[in-house]
């Protein structure tokens, strides 16, 4: 009785679309065979589309990336942990210039972003101390709003608010307000000061916030592009008040956010802050020394200089941030800017509003720390 003919397995599984119609090539082992199967070269090229199996070049390349952490695409992106893990693994050997660099980038943007806009804001920045100013918002200083429904809830427009305490707390508490209280959740661009734009130390805080340097050009930058816009006409004088001279609105400049306004056809909206001259209470200004520092002034309060860097911690007072009703600028259209009577006219208006609105707040207010 004869035996069966056995066909091996891996001929079987040759490429069937390579040559479909070719006859299955049986053949004994012979010399001319290769170790890994009995396939003559020619057959095992047409087995080579068929083979899931990586080239062996490929998988000691994927073995020596993990071993450097050089990996065929760029680890970044993976998260800060991962970064960690990765630096660390491996002990003392493993930690290479490379994998240091890499976790430099994840801990840099964690908290910024790949693609701020063009003045600096940084989304993913803001969003990282959120947290801090919300809890001055909320529970330090526990901000009531009044008006907010006046604030455009699309398009431009031009908060002119007050502008006190020292440092620009007042700015970033008008934002908090408009970003919880508005139904809308609008951002808020602030055109700073540029003491506070420009201050080595404190002008990339306030550009990745929001912050933007206070000149004509920005400013109808961002009306144009149907930004809000807040701006503090009082300037250096505002926030360089002495205390005996709080809540009285010094002079509001030559009116340039009148201009401005009427250039972008942006409405304006007079906003009234009242808690923010009490946290640092200015009792002394020191210009000899504050010209040396390359500063506008340099604050003499209850608790700085005397508590050294504790001195920055704001007090406790209870703040207001009321709204006032918008004051159109469409029947004078964008030629109304080169008026001078007209532009003296719309700043001293918005000016007294302001000031009656403060007047008012202070009115009802009991106590300076409970409202």
């Amino acid at each position: 009785m004869s035996r069966p003919k056995v066909v091996p397995i891996r001929e079987l599984l040759e490429d069937e679309d390579a040559q479909p119609e070719a006859p299955v090539v049986r053949r004994r082992r012979s010399v001319s065979s290769d170790a890994s199967g009995g396939l003559l070269r020619s057959e095992r090229l047409e087995d080579e589309d068929a083979q899931p199996e990586a080239p062996v070049e490929a998988q000691l390349r994927e073995e020596l990336d993990e071993v450097h952490g050089e990996d065929t695409e760029s680890s970044r992106g993976e998260g800060l942990l991962v970064a960690l893990a990765r630096a660390f693994t491996g002990g003392r050997r493993s930690l290479t210039w490379e994998r240091v660099a890499r976790l430099w980038a994840e801990v840099y943007f964690a908290w910024h972003s790949d693609h701020p806009d063009d003045f600096g804001y940084d989304p993913v920045f803001t969003k990282t101390f959120l947290p801090f100013f919300e809890f001055l918002y909320s529970v330090w200083w526990r901000v009531e709003t009044e008006g907010i429904e006046h604030v455009p809830a699309q398009g431009p427009g031009l908060l002119v608010a007050n502008h006190s305490g020292v440092l620009p707390w007042d700015g970033a508490m008008i934002n908090l307000a408009i970003r919880h209280e508005h139904p809308a959740q609008r951002e808020c661009r602030m055109l700073a000061l540029d003491m506070f734009a420009l201050m080595p130390f404190l002008a990339p805080i306030v550009a990745k916030s929001g912050g933007v340097r206070a000149n004509q050009e920005n400013g109808e930058r961002l009306l144009r592009r149907g930004d809000l816009v807040a701006v503090f006409p009082e300037g250096v004088k505002g926030v360089g008040k002495p205390y005996k001279r709080r809540y009285k609105l010094a002079r509001f400049g030559r009116g340039g956010f009148v201009r401005l306004a009427l250039r972008a056809q942006a409405p304006i909206v007079p906003c009234a802050v009242v808690g923010a001259e009490e946290i640092h209470p200015l009792l002394l200004n020191m210009p000899w020394l504050a010209r040396p520092l390359g500063v506008p002034y340099l604050p003499v309060t209850p608790t700085f200089p005397a508590l050294g860097p504790l001195g920055f911690i704001p007090l406790p007072s209870k703040w207001s941030i009321d709204f006032g009703d918008p004051i159109a600028v469409d029947p004078y259209g964008p030629e109304g800017a080169e008026d001078p009577i007209l532009v003296n006219r719309l700043t001293q208006q918005v000016r007294a509003t302001i000031q009656r609105m403060i007047d008012g707040r202070l009115a009802r207010r009991r106590s300076i720390w409970f409202g």
